[in-house]
């Protein structure tokens, strides 16, 4: 049997040795800041094994073995603990052992073998950590388009009665296992639940076939929602919708095509029309990632498939509160674009933005010092929620945690 195909971009072709060079310049966050953004969920048991996968990486090739055998050793760790009746040490190791095993799939742009491999101990280890978590998580499959979209439901634990619920998207390099930290999550933390989903293109629904596009974007919100509004836990009016990175378009086109979610709300924006910035400029494994998300190999059959990435005839429609966090200088998406989407909202909204801060919103003075980034969000989502009014306008966080308020 012939080996899938990996999509072929050029510049990631010809500019390859420039990019491992990086990578053994500047290590595994050349580009983005997973490695740090992974800590954040897992917890300071797995700083040190954060800091073996980083140093055991000098080249991209190198990427998923090193996570893989983090993941391997965890899952030893916790079949030991489970051995040894230590639930708790056996549930942080095989949520561990999840998060590094979906890591391990991220550079790995076809669906290989080892690719399913990686995915099924993956499921089994969030599995096995969803039977000792200290709240609910249940494996979920929202049904689209005569197929199932990938999902967890957390639902927070103490809180009685219909719950309010978050659709929570993660970015191109995301994956729903790490959506909703292995503890003190700021959502769990305030009684919503959490659907934490990977749509079209994302993660495990890709290797499923599910593939990526504003078309089935313009879907999939529907279909999360009307999952969820039929769960008996879920209170059908206070549905939201969110999303990080390239789910910030994502969210996005979902919202405007499903009025019934009460509430938007986005962080570390990629809303640039066409996506220019991101697939031409930047690092090429962006635009090689997207390729195989959206199921094809040749760079002249993304075109269309990317131009049709747009806000534009889509974010007119929303009436929804919306919130934007974004930073000031993200490299990925001109600031422009967001402040261009923000302005054909016809609902209440709020733009903040840090001053200083490239595409992954933290990291600077202006995140240290002014509201913390996911607390602000977690804060405002509670809010609608709850049903509170808002009054539209744009914050812009200084360096000093200073916030400029301009209504809208």
């Amino acid at each position: 049997m012939q080996e899938p195909r990996e999509p072929l971009v050029r510049r990631y072709e010809d500019q390859r040795w420039v990019l491992d060079n990086i990578i053994r310049d500047n290590g595994p966050e050349w580009d983005q800041p997973r490695l740090q953004s992974m800590a954040a969920a897992l917890g300071p048991e797995a700083a040190g094994d954060i800091g073996a996968i980083r140093a055991r990486i000098s080249k991209l090739a190198d990427i998923s073995p090193a996570l893989e055998q983090a993941a391997r050793k965890r899952v030893r760790r916790a079949e030991a603990a489970e051995a040894a009746d230590e639930p708790v040490t056996a549930r942080e190791s095989w949520f561990m052992a999840a998060n590094f095993f979906a890591a391990a799939q991220w550079s790995l742009d076809a669906v290989t073998e080892r690719h399913l491999a990686l995915n099924t101990a993956k499921r089994d280890a969030y599995m096995a950590y969803a039977r000792l978590a200290d709240h609910h998580v249940e494996a979920v499959w929202v049904p689209f388009r005569g197929a199932a979209l990938p999902a967890w439901l957390h639902l927070p634990a103490g809180v009685g009665g219909k719950l309010p619920c978050l659709v929570s998207i993660p970015g191109m390099d995301g994956f729903k296992e790490r959506s909703v930290a292995l503890y003190g999550d700021p959502l769990l933390a305030r009684g919503i639940a959490v659907l934490s989903i990977e749509g079209p293109g994302q993660y495990e629904a890709a290797t499923l076939g599910i593939h990526a596009s504003a078309d089935a974007w313009s879907e999939a919100g529907t279909a999360c929602f009307e999952y969820l509004a039929a769960r008996s836990e879920i209170d059908a009016g206070r549905i939201a919708i969110s999303g990080r990175s390239f789910g910030t378009l994502f969210a996005t086109i979902a919202l405007a095509h499903e009025a019934r979610f009460c509430a938007g709300a986005i962080l570390a924006t990629c809303l640039e029309p066409g996506c220019q910035t991101i697939f031409e400029q930047a690092s090429p494994t962006y635009k090689k990632r997207f390729m195989w998300m959206a199921g094809v190999t040749e760079e002249e059959d993304f075109e269309p498939i990317k131009r049709a990435l747009t806000w534009v005839g889509h974010a007119e429609r929303i009436t929804a509160p919306f919130l934007c966090v974004a930073g000031g200088d993200d490299e990925l998406s001109p600031l422009r674009h967001t402040e261009d989407m923000m302005g054909v909202l016809r609902g209440p909204k709020q733009l903040v933005i840090y001053e200083g801060s490239r595409h992954t919103v933290g990291g600077v003075p202006s995140t240290a010092n002014g509201p913390s980034p996911p607390q602000l969000l977690a804060n405002w989502l509670a809010a609608r929620l709850t049903g509170k009014a808002m009054s539209s306008a744009r914050w812009w966080v200084d360096g000093a945690g200073a916030v400029g308020i301009t209504p809208y």
